[in-house]
């Protein structure tokens, strides 16, 4: 009977260990491909490697669940010799993952539970869903399920909705690229812009002119805002210039001039 169990023991291991290496190729393969093909990698050839691997694990699961195999969890493993040396059978079989079985290593490989910071972590949350109420409880799930529902309506049909987004955000072009064109060209080589400003209604008809007299006051034009001032300041009036005629000397200019008497001397004794 003991030996029964052995061997069946060492079949469920032997098929365990098979089904492992089998999920170990399809992972280095997957990874592969990530690192090295990802530019010509298609999202069906990423679901079809999920979807293997997935199959893969339903497998073991079963194997695991199988009436004929034998529950692993009544099996103890003790390890019977520690060494800090390096073991190169271990090395071999481990595919040179773990070179040395030492009082290190061991409490990591042959751990039955989890971490003590992990299960404190449960600890807490398994404490604070405790204190949790049914109905905040209720509501969140209803929440999470109503998350869920509109991912995957989303996930089932993402063309349709790939197709009303991209009708959304697409914009009618707001410009013409003919006028912009021609406004760089005009701003950066003066291109269709005219080189000579257009004469106003006062300007002179001769050609020249009209750029001396909008710039700044002529000869004449000085000689004459000179000589109304003088005479202003000798106490003489000007007649206004006519209107309608600008930067034309006026047709009469009277003046009265008194004569420097002696009454008007500063100095009269």
């Amino acid at each position: 009977m003991q030996q029964r169990e052995e061997k069946q023991l060492e079949a469920s291991v032997e098929s365990l260990i098979s089904r492992v290496a089998h999920v170990k190729n399809a992972l280095h393969n997957f990874i592969y491909k990530l690192e090295n093909e990802y530019e010509r990698l298609t999202w069906a050839s990423v679901l079809d490697n999920f979807a293997l691997l997935s199959g893969q694990l339903n497998t073991i699961n079963k194997l695991l669940r199988s009436e004929k195999t034998p529950s692993f969890r009544n099996q103890v493993i003790i390890p019977l010799l520690l060494s800090p040396d390096r073991d190169e059978d271990l090395a071999k079989l481990t595919e040179q993952r773990v070179p040395v079985f030492s009082h290190e290593i061991v409490p990591d490989y042959l751990r039955t539970k989890p971490d003590p910071e992990v299960e404190e972590q449960e600890k807490q949350l398994g404490t604070e869903a405790a204190r949790l109420n049914p109905e905040a409880a209720q509501k969140q799930i209803q929440a999470l399920n109503k998350v869920c529902s509109t991912l995957l309506e989303k996930l089932n049909n993402p063309r349709e909705d790939r197709e009303a987004e991209a009708a959304a955000r697409q914009v009618s072009a707001s410009f013409n690229s003919g006028d912009t064109a021609m406004l760089i060209s005009a701003i950066a080589f003066g291109k269709g812009v005219a080189k000579g400003r257009p004469p106003g209604p006062g300007a002179p008809a001769h050609p020249g002119q009209g750029t001396m007299m909008s710039s700044g006051p002529t000869l004449q034009q000085v000689t004459i805002g000179g000589g109304l001032g003088q005479q202003a300041a000798l106490g003489g009036s000007v007649a206004p210039q006519q209107q309608g005629q600008p930067g034309k000397m006026p047709s009469s200019i009277k003046t009265n001039i008194k004569s420097a008497s002696g009454s008007m001397h500063p100095y009269n004794r």
